[in-house]
């Protein structure tokens, strides 16, 4: 099996500069420093790379939206802000290596004609920081980015920016407002980042996992990348498997990889004593299936979408038989309430209903009018927001209703006829 973004995980000392360089690091990044910006982006288009941060969209074409000429400086934001629960990936590639990130960012820069890249991590990581921090210090005193790069007449600027815990800087106008010193509150759109982005100028943001395939791109080529994966899904993806499996993890494996193959054989099964009652395949967000539907599902945006829910970020968490779906849901409500920015009144209120709703139905003092009235109020926030933190947490109530509604109405009480 071809492995791209894990290839060097067990090597060791593989988040330092030396061993990276020794396998091959920043070549991709001399080459691309003679390439001409749109081949760059064609070759990446080409290549079928997808978003890998949840919404799946094209990077090539994403990076053809930058307007030419406008006379304003154009900004690459690195999004880390690895906030999804069940979510790990990204973590473990700063951790482990950190220089292929990097060299893939300074790609995409030169790309979209880019000369300072912001990166954005979440603040909790602890050794992902430090390791970035230690990495692209490295990568300065080796004369990979700064001014004249490599004798080329290339200037491009690195500058690490540490979140402070919000999920909604995940999002990327809400990154964008964070990396500008505001609140991290998301932005309407149009216009897009790519357009009018972070201090008015144009934007890319793109995620941890889809700069850090870009060398790869560039060395063996388009035709390479996009014969792994599916036609329309191509390449491979990191999935991070969480629950009562017996070895847990990050895994890479093609898209279309059947579920079933990774779960009961790369990750060994469910733990003695437990059986699967369900998986949640893309993070916390995403709507969950019953294990016999999901058993029979491979890892592609398209065989997700087919089925009713979708592959995110690659958040797989597996729930076994012991596990309450109404106490589950209740979990998710109160994230998604306590992480809300406020800025948005169906966001604002309808999480924080939610979760007041699920906590009465948990404690056995719910009705069946509060099953039909959390079922109302999800309708009311969906699609009603400026960003998807609201659906996000209207898909799992969805989802989980809809495959598990009669564990809710077991906790109802009964209602007493006049």
């Amino acid at each position: 099996m071809t492995l791209i973004l894990t290839a060097r995980w067990q090597t060791k000392d593989s988040h330092t500069l030396a061993s990276y360089e020794s396998a091959g690091g920043y070549e991709m990044w001399k080459k691309a420093l003679g390439m001409e910006p749109a081949a760059i982006t064609e070759e990446v288009k080409q290549s079928g790379v997808r978003g890998r941060g949840g919404a799946g969209f094209p990077t090539g074409l994403k990076w053809t939206f930058v307007p030419q000429n406008t006379g304003k400086p154009v900004y690459l934001c690195v999004n880390a802000d690895e906030s999804e629960p069940g979510t790990n990936k990204d973590r473990e590639i700063l951790e482990r290596d950190p220089h292929m990130l990097i060299e893939g960012s300074l790609i995409a820069a030169r790309a979209i004609r880019c000369k300072t890249i912001f990166f954005y991590i979440r603040g909790e990581f602890d050794l992902a920081y430090r390791r970035i921090v230690t990495a692209a210090e490295e990568a300065r005193r080796a004369g990979h980015f700064g001014q004249n790069i490599h004798g080329s007449g290339q200037d491009v600027d690195f500058i690490i920016c540490k979140g402070g815990g919000a999920y909604v800087c995940g999002e990327e106008t809400g990154l964008i407002s964070s990396v500008e010193g505001g609140r991290g509150e998301p932005k309407v759109k149009p216009p897009f980042p790519a357009v009018k982005g972070a201090f008015g100028c144009p934007t890319i943001v793109n995620n941890v996992e889809t700069l850090a395939v870009v060398p790869w791109v560039l060395r063996h080529g388009a035709a390479a990348y996009k014969a792994l994966g599916t036609e329309k899904s191509p390449g491979t993806k990191l999935f991070s498997v969480s629950g009562r499996v017996k070895r847990p993890g990050n895994y890479e494996v093609p898209l279309g990889y059947p579920l079933k193959q990774l779960l009961l054989e790369d990750c060994g099964g469910m733990q003695d004593g437990y059986t699967m009652k369900a998986v949640i395949p893309g993070g916390s967000s995403t709507p969950v299936l019953p294990a016999d539907i999901a058993l029979g599902v491979n890892l592609d945006y398209e065989a997700m979408a087919a089925v009713g829910t979708m592959l995110g970020s690659g958040g797989i968490i597996v729930i076994d038989h012991t596990q309450s779906m109404p106490d589950l849901l209740l979990v998710l409500a109160h994230f998604y309430s306590h992480e809300s920015c406020g800025q948005c009144t169906p966001c604002r209120e309808g999480t924080g209903w939610a979760h007041r709703i699920l906590q009465r139905i948990n404690a056995g003092e719910g009705t069946a009018a509060d099953l039909k009235l959390l079922e109302s109020v999800a309708s009311q926030m969906s699609g009603a927001t400026i960003c998807a933190l609201a659906d996000a947490l209207v898909m799992p109530i969805r989802g989980f209703l809809k495959h598990y509604r009669s564990e809710f109405e077991a906790l109802l009480r009964t209602e007493v006829q006049a």
